[in-house]
This record gives structure tokens, C-alpha cells and sequence, in this order.
């Protein structure tokens, strides 16, 4: 992740939670921070608790943060935020909280004589690990319709391509859903399980192989014992935990979308 790349991030984020950019030059920006994200970032329990006690007038944080100190002006004092950094860690698990579930519309210039329907689409982004001695990755990112039931891959690249809200446009209106959320919710499920169930499963007997192969090597090493001694059992359980194939399935985020197409 380039420094310019953590610069635009950084904006977004803030813009995002309702922290004014007071400054912000390439290089550096300072950021008045919302009661939330003070609350979320900055680690003073005491302050809000002394507020909610008394009553006070809450004063959040304003900071400077340096995200590429070869640009920022050389009087300039921040705190330098650059990938791996703590801060920049505690901003990512902010963001991955914060941004859990949303709601959006898709922005559509409409009039009073001619208003817009906008389609109900759960949208869930989730990561799926092929885990062995080796890992493999892949996100799925499926775009369900609430009304027909229509399941669309890839459907965040569908959303990049469209003007979102968090307020409903003028003169629209959204209609009900006939698929509950959690009805969706397992139908993506099983979408996500088929598309499981579809996939090379060289890699697993693979695993499986170099798995036997280091347990008969492990046994040779122990053959002349009558009795296996603990270490045995702890290098055989380490094996098993090393080899032994599974997959995980996380759910990154998701959201409701309200968008004009009915159909992809």
C-alpha cells in the first residue's frame, strides 16, 4: 500500500464519519474528529466519562496526521501514519466495525411528474480460505434481489460503477422486499457452499499426501520404541494440525442497496 494510496484512504474515511478535513495537502491532513471517532481512536475513557458525569460540552480531538513526511511541510508536527503502523491498523478495525452493514440508494435525477422505483439487493462480501500446510483465498462478493431472488457475482464491481446515498433521492420510493434479509442471507449460504463444493479439491489431497508421507517418517523415527513416548503424540498432533485440510468462510461486510435496476 503506496503512502498516496494511505493518504486517500485515510480522506475517505474520515469524510465517511463525519470528521471535517480542516487542513489537507498532500502529504499531511488535519482532522477534527467526530465524538464517535474520538471515542473510537483516541483511547480518553475518562474524558467521556467526566462529560457524561457532569454534563461538560464535548470537545473532540483535532490531529494531524503525516502520511508521507518527504511532501508534508518540515514544520509540520502529526503523528506518521504509514501501512503496518499501529494507528493505521486501529483505523482499519474502525472502518471494518463501522462499515459492517450499510444501507445505500443509488442517486437517479428524477422528477415529481416521474418518480423512480428502486429495487431492494442484499449484497454480502465474504472471504473464503483454503487452509492446509498451505493458504489460498478467494473473495466472493454476491449481490441477492429481495424481490426475484436473482444471485449476481462480482456484484461489488456492479456497485463501483453506480452514484450511492445514505438518503433516499428525491421523488423515489423503494419497494418491500418479498425475501426477508435472513432469507437471503441463507440463500447466499448456499451459494457460497456450492461454489465450495465445485472447486479443485487437488489441493486437499495433496495436503492429505505430504501429510501421510511426514507421518511415515514419523513412525520410522519411533519404531523402536515399545512404548510412543509424549513427544510422539505432540509431533503427531502438530502434523494433524498443520496438514489436515479445512475451510473457513468470514464474512467481510455487507449491506442493503436500493438500486434502479431491477435485473443484471
Amino acid at each position: 500500500m503506496q503512502q498516496s494510496q494511505v493518504h486517500n484512504f485515510l480522506e475517505r474515511f474520515f469524510q465517511a464519519n463525519d470528521s471535517e478535513l480542516i487542513e489537507n495537502r498532500t502529504g499531511f491532513m488535519t482532522v477534527q474528529l467526530s465524538i464517535g471517532l474520538d471515542k473510537r481512536l483516541m483511547n480518553r475513557p475518562f474524558y467521556w466519562h467526566y462529560l457524561e458525569k457532569t454534563g461538560a460540552v464535548p470537545q473532540p480531538m483535532k490531529i494531524t496526521f503525516i502520511t508521507d513526511s518527504k511532501e508534508a511541510p518540515d514544520d509540520i508536527k502529526g503523528e506518521p501514519v504509514y501501512f503496518g503502523s499501529p494507528r493505521l491498523k486501529q483505523i482499519f478495525q474502525a472502518t471494518q466495525e463501522l462499515g459492517a452493514f450499510i444501507r445505500l440508494y443509488e442517486h437517479t435525477e428524477t422528477s415529481e411528474a416521474q418518480s423512480q422505483s428502486l429495487h431492494p439487493w442484499l449484497c454480502v462480501n465474504a472471504k473464503v480460505s483454503f487452509q492446509c500446510d498451505r493458504k489460498k483465498d478467494v473473495f466472493l462478493s454476491l449481490g441477492l434481489n429481495l424481490i426475484h431472488g436473482q444471485i449476481v457475482p462480482q456484484f461489488f464491481q456492479q456497485l463501483k460503477q453506480k452514484s450511492l446515498t445514505p438518503t433516499i433521492p428525491d421523488y423515489c420510493f423503494t419497494l418491500t422486499p418479498l425475501i426477508t434479509p435472513r432469507s437471503g442471507l441463507i440463500r447466499i449460504q448456499k451459494m457460497i457452499q456450492t461454489f465450495i463444493e465445485n472447486e479443485d479439491d487437488r489441493w486437499a489431497k495433496e495436503a492429505i499426501q505430504r501429510w501421510e508421507n511426514d507421518l511415515t517418517l514419523l513412525e520410522a523415527f519411533y519404531e523402536d520404541y515399545d512404548e510412543k513416548p509424549e513427544a510422539y503424540e505432540i509431533e503427531r498432533k502438530a502434523l494433524e494440525e498443520q496438514y489436515k485440510p479445512k475451510v473457513d468462510v468470514s464474512i467481510i461486510n455487507g449491506g442493503i442497496f436500493y438500486l434502479t435496476q431491477q435485473v443484471f
